[in-house]
């Protein structure tokens, strides 16, 4: 009888230790829960801005989290000025050299991108619009000058807040040149210095691809496009052997030089250290090395074909409603960002900022897909593509 007593007493002390085990671990539970959500924000901030939290803000991100609402923690991370200074600077940097490092000063390009995610500017725009920004308010920073870039690495050496004091306005009444000729980022002082400089004009054409497109020439090139639009300084028998042309140097040519035409009135002052437009009149470089085949296509003037809506290219996913020819740059810019190709590079490039990685399995690739079509029934908003990317690696 003793033993069956202290049996049961036993087996009842062991009921209650249990139950007393299984409270406690519900108690802890919401605070398991909101340590998660922590660490999340956390995560989510250090990859938004690159600097940790202050407490509030933590906090404040992690009950967001922990009710179902990433998106608006990930809008508090962008709230910080580092998101800005840093985050989206070396985001945009690279487009600005051809050696696409992010260890160049501050120019007009970068801060161009920077004002344009702050103020939800539709980023398709960014190769076409009139726009430009600049700094405003600080005392002892020099005048934006179309000759230099003095404005832009004072504001650096300042370490002033991006966020806080670019200021947009426009290319037009700032470098002279007449609105009609403004496409966006392609005419920064920046982007002309690095890609119209020299050469023919055709570097342009290849960076705002890789830049903007996510593709370089090799992966566009296409053997079937008629080559009636290549110029006169590209040989049809290059060593002697025409198959190389047909082969090879067609593939590229064919597609670019017909867009190239686009820039036919702009280049690179060295002298004068700026942007020139010449209305009307053909940059002598479109015209160098034209005695290597004379046959070739001489430019008359900045009236640009797109031969690569047809043929392989066409998966690019060119806007069916745009006509795919235009004079100048302006109407390029527009053909180029309003592609899938574009919404999509745009996606990638935030992700790999993001994330740190690389789309690397299926449910990466479809997530990437969503956020496509988000980007742009958004309006090309590229701060919720951030938002997006950050909620979505926020638990890797």
């Amino acid at each position: 009888m003793r033993l069956r007593t202290l049996a049961r007493y036993g087996l009842a002390r062991l009921r209650v230790t249990a139950m007393t085990a299984c409270a406690v671990l519900a108690a802890l539970q919401p605070a398991a829960s909101m340590a998660d959500s922590r660490t999340q924000a956390k995560r989510m901030h250090d990859r938004l801005a690159g600097v940790p939290p202050s407490e509030s803000v933590l906090t404040s991100m992690a009950a967001d989290i922990a009710a179902g609402n990433p998106t608006r923690a990930a809008d508090t991370a962008m709230r910080d000025r580092a998101f800005y200074d840093v985050t989206l600077k070396n985001f945009a940097m690279p487009w600005t050299n051809r050696d696409q490092t992010v260890f160049a000063p501050l120019n007009d390009y970068v801060a161009t991108v920077i004002g344009m995610v702050r103020d939800d500017v539709p980023f398709d725009h960014v190769l076409y619009d009139d726009i430009l920004y600049v700094g405003s308010g600080v005392p002892g920073v020099p005048a934006y000058s179309p000759a230099n870039n003095d404005h832009y690495a004072a504001l650096e050496a300042r370490g002033v807040s991006l966020k806080d004091t670019l200021v947009r306005t426009t290319q037009s009444s700032l470098n002279g040149l007449p609105p009609g000729a403004t496409a966006g980022v392609i005419t920064s002082r920046a982007a002309a210095q690095a890609f119209f400089i020299a050469g023919t004009n055709r570097a342009m054409f290849r960076f705002t691809l890789i830049n903007h497109l996510c593709t370089d020439l090799e992966q566009v090139s296409d053997t079937t496009r008629p080559p009636d639009r290549i110029r006169q300084d590209v040989s049809r028998s290059p060593g002697g052997d025409s198959r190389l042309f047909l082969n090879n140097c067609i593939g590229c040519h064919s597609g670019m030089d017909p867009m190239v035409q686009a820039f036919a009135y702009h280049d690179w002052d060295e002298t004068a250290g700026r942007l020139v437009y010449t209305a009307g009149i053909v940059r002598p470089k479109y015209f160098h090395n034209k005695d290597t085949f004379p046959a070739g296509y001489s430019t008359p003037d900045d009236h640009w074909d797109n031969y690569w809506r047809n043929g392989r290219n066409s998966l690019l996913g060119w806007d069916a409603s745009l006509p795919g020819s235009g004079q100048g740059a302006k109407s390029l810019g527009l053909e180029l960002s309003h592609t899938d190709a574009f919404a999509g590079c745009q996606v990638k490039k935030v992700f790999r900022t993001v994330c740190f990685r690389d789309p690397s399995d299926t449910q990466d690739r479809l997530r990437i897909q969503a956020m496509v079509g988000s980007f742009k029934s958004s309006g090309y908003q590229l701060k919720r593509v951030f938002a997006e990317a950050a909620t979505y690696c926020m638990g890797d």
